[in-house]
């Protein structure tokens, strides 16, 4: 049985690990270095490089606490990553060398959040047969909505006369690079207001993101009279358009400012890409569905992916032993 080299992720390996990430199907921006380092004082970097011979073949962004390693908690999804042209077999005896690595190296189990199948370039669920081979569990499972953008999709009656509020209310939206006046002025407020928490990124921090990615991380900003009433922060791969952040003023909610804005991204600015992905509507671990949330996604003609969440124990390597036949 064939052996490849794992090791832990190093300062010098900066560009050879974003390089790899440029040409992997199974990758997006977020794990690029300059993304995943943004709150490297938060983390405890465990990131894995998986080598055949000399030739990086995968990586695995990661980051551990005591003795369990994820993949990624500061990330939304994370995972095995690696190219295009390795194929099943080779992808699971490169699973099994990583949870031997692990299990070498005292960590006692594994737990990956699984990048949804929407964001890859091409099907890419190996790991997902090898988490089955390996007996992970299952332990939380998010509901996505996602808007098809590829098919005919129609809004609801109801979204589409919000949508006309707005015009009706003559909305204007600008894109805008300067992040201040949402953060400040509508989405912390609101965040405190409704569910005493804030933003997973500080004003600093998506401020230095947005820099380092331009391309990738867009903010749109809606306006009533010349003032600030709505916004959204839009993370974009090469497949999906994804709203990371997006409030309005409560008081505002009568103008339809988050429906006309809605429907400017999805028919305007982001009606090239294959999947509009409005995120999740659950909360303690996936066991519980924000009804309403939901609802409202749905009117605009979504349809519901799954993310998955498993635990895998790393001396269950062996159970990858004689698996091909």
């Amino acid at each position: 049985m064939k052996n490849y080299n794992v090791r832990l992720y190093e300062t010098q390996d900066f560009d050879v690990w974003n390089t790899f990430i440029s040409t992997a199907k199974n990758a997006t921006f977020l794990f690029h270095r300059n993304f995943m380092e943004y709150h490297s004082n938060r983390f405890q970097d465990y990131s894995l490089l998986v080598f055949d011979e000399k030739k990086l073949v995968a990586v695995l962004p990661a980051n551990r606490v005591e003795n369990t390693v994820y993949s990624h908690q500061g990330l939304t999804y994370g995972g095995l990553v690696y190219g295009e042209k390795l194929k099943l077999p080779t992808i699971l005896l490169l699973f099994r060398s990583v949870l031997l690595f692990l299990f070498n190296n005292k960590i006692d189990s594994l737990q990956l959040k699984i990048i949804p199948s929407i964001y890859n370039d091409v099907p890419s669920e190996e790991v997902n047969y090898a988490l089955f081979l390996t007996e992970a569990k299952l332990f939380r499972r998010d509901t996505m909505s996602v808007l098809n953008l590829q098919k005919e999709y129609k809004f609801s009656k109801e979204r589409k006369q919000c949508i006309r509020r707005g015009i009706n209310n003559g909305l204007v939206i600008k894109e805008e690079t300067n992040l201040k006046p949402f953060w400040e002025e509508i989405l912390i407020p609101n965040l405190e207001r409704k569910h005493q928490v804030r933003p997973v990124h500080s004003l600093p921090e998506i401020e230095k993101l947005q820099k380092l990615f331009p391309n990738n991380i867009r903010h749109f900003n809606v306006y009533f009279r010349d003032k600030l009433v709505a916004g959204t922060t839009i993370f974009v791969s090469k497949n999906v358009s994804h709203p990371q952040y997006i409030s309005g003023q409560m008081e505002k909610n009568e103008l339809g400012s988050l429906d006309f804005l809605y429907h400017y991204l999805i028919t305007t600015v982001f009606k090239d890409k294959k999947y509009f992905d409005f995120g999740i509507s659950n909360e303690n671990n996936g066991r519980n569905l924000n009804e309403g949330l939901f609802f409202w996604k749905e009117t605009f003609g979504t349809n519901v992916l799954l993310q998955n969440f498993y635990e895998v124990e790393t001396e269950n390597y062996y159970l990858l032993d004689n698996i091909l036949i």
